[in-house]
């Protein structure tokens, strides 16, 4: 048995959640704010009058347990469904 956790951009937990649904029996999806290299959200300043980067990205963290027969299936299903070619795509 191996423990996979993927963290991935918050936009991709649906394509993610699809891509391993049928290949797990189940796994849990924690959201959370993370830093790294993607880029940052640009939000509006109090009463909108001007803008700032956000500190931290927003991110989510999935987590299977799986079979040892299983665990090449399944990150290669959350690579490809999480995968944009830019930086911040997560990590496995």
């Amino acid at each position: 048995m191996k423990r996979i956790e993927a963290t991935v951009h918050i936009d991709k937990t649906g394509a993610v959640s699809n891509a391993i649904k049928d290949i797990v029996g189940g796994f849990t999806i924690l959201e959370g704010n993370g830093r790294g290299s993607g880029e940052r959200q640009t939000m509006r300043a109090g009463r909108g009058t001007g803008t700032f980067i956000a500190e931290f990205n927003k991110v989510a963290t999935v987590s299977t347990i799986v079979d040892d027969s299983k665990v090449e299936s399944v990150t290669a299903a959350i690579m490809d469904a999480s995968f944009t070619g830019k930086a911040g795509d997560g990590i496995i």
